[in-house]
C-alpha cells in the first residue's frame, strides 16, 4: 500500500532543517543538522512531548553511531545535548501534531525504538542501558505501535534505516510485538527463504549471503581469511581494517569471523572481504543447486 509523503525545506535545502510528514498521520518528523539547531529551537514542534535520535559516526572506527531518547519537552532535552554529547552531527525529533502524546507514550516509544534498533544492527547504540517498556492501555499500547510504522518510513525516508533489519528473518520477532503489529501499515517485510542463500567456498572458507535490494548480505558466522592476499584492492583492505576495529569480523582460529550480518553494495565486494583476494563473486557466489549469482540474476528471479 503506497504512502503520500510531504518534506518542507524552510531553507530551500536538503542540507538544513527537514519537516517530514505523511497524509492522514498524526505524527511529524524534523530533521535538522546540529549546525543549524539554534534555529530548530524556535519551532513549536519541538515544544511539546516526543522522542529523538542523535546521528554521528565513531571516529575511530568510522561505525555509524545513535542514541536514541525521550523528553517531555524535546527543545529542551536537545539543547542539552549540545554539550553532553559530542559525538552527533544530526539529529530528527518526532512529536504529535495533535500534541496528545503523554510522558508514558513517549517512554513507551523510546523503549521500543532502542529495541529495534539493538534487533536491526545497522548502527552502534550508544544508550547504556535499554529503558523498560512501560505498561499502556491496550488501545495506546497499539496506537504507538502505529506510531512506530510511520516512524520508521519517515526515518528511511530522511536517510536514516536505523530500524531496519539488513535481513528479515522468519520468527525474529518477539511473538508478542509481532501480534500488535501484525494488522498495521508498515511495509511488507521481506522474509528470508532458504532457496535465496548464496554460499561462497574456497580455501576451507564457507561464507552464506543473501542478496537484498541494498546489496549482499553477508550472515553472522560466516567465515573469512586470516590475512589478505596482495590483490586485494587497496580500497578493500582499508574496509577490512573497518569491520575489524568495529567488531564485524573477529579472529577465531586461524580464521575470522562475521560476528553479525554486515552488507556490501556489490557481490564481488563481498567475496573479496571473504577471500581476502580479488574475486569475481558474481561467478562465485553460487545457490545449493550450483547456479551462480550471475545466472541467476539474469534469470530474472526475484533475488531479494
Amino acid at each position: 500500500m503506497g504512502k503520500s509523503i510531504r518534506i518542507y525545506l524552510p531553507n530551500e535545502t536538503v542540507a538544513g532543517i527537514r519537516h517530514a510528514e505523511i497524509a492522514n498521520w498524526t505524527g511529524q518528523a524534523l530533521a535538522c543538522p546540529r549546525s543549524l539547531f539554534s534555529e530548530l529551537r524556535e519551532w513549536p514542534e519541538v515544544q511539546r512531548p516526543g522522542v529523538y535520535i542523535l546521528f554521528g559516526v565513531n571516529d575511530e572506527t568510522g561505525a555509524e553511531i545513535a542514541y536514541i531518547g525521550e523528553a517531555e519537552v524535546l527543545a529542551d532535552r536537545l539543547h542539552s545535548h549540545l554539550s553532553g554529547k559530542e559525538f552527533w552531527s544530526e539529529l530528527v525529533s518526532f512529536s504529535s501534531k495533535d500534541e496528545n502524546l503523554t510522558k508514558a507514550h513517549v517512554r513507551y516509544l523510546e523503549a521500543r525504538l532502542v529495541s529495534m534498533a539493538g534487533e536491526a544492527k545497522r548502527y552502534q547504540l550508544e544508550n547504556n542501558v535499554a529503558p523498560a517498556l512501560p505498561s499502556l492501555p491496550r488501545a495506546d499500547r497499539d496506537a504507538m505501535e502505529e506510531f512506530l510504522a510511520f516512524a520508521k518510513t519517515l526515518l528511511g525516508v530522511l536517510g536514516h534505516r536505523l530500524l531496519d533489519p539488513l535481513v528479515v528473518r522468519e520468527n525474529a520477532m518477539d511473538p508478542r510485538i509481532a501480534a500488535l503489529v501484525k494488522n498495521l501499515p508498515t511495509p511488507a517485510a521481506k522474509v528470508l527463504e532458504p532457496s535465496s542463500v548464496f554460499h561462497l567456498r574456497v580455501s576451507g572458507l564457507h561464507a552464506r549471503a543473501v542478496w537484498t535490494d541494498e546489496g549482499m548480505v553477508v550472515f553472522e558466522g560466516s567465515d573469512a581469511a586470516l590475512t589478505p592476499a596482495s590483490s586485494l584492492t587497496g580500497g578493500a583492505i582499508a574496509l577490512r581494517q573497518t569491520l575489524i576495529a568495529s567488531g564485524v569480523l573477529a579472529n577465531s582460529n586461524e580464521k575470522m569471523i562475521f560476528k553479525r550480518d554486515h552488507m556490501f553494495k556489490t557481490a564481488s565486494q563481498a567475496a573479496g572481504i571473504v577471500t581476502g583476494y580479488s574475486i569475481n563473486g558474481r561467478d562465485n557466489w553460487k545457490l545449493d543447486d550450483g547456479m551462480t549469482f550471475k545466472q541467476y540474476f539474469e534469470s530474472g528471479l526475484d533475488l531479494a
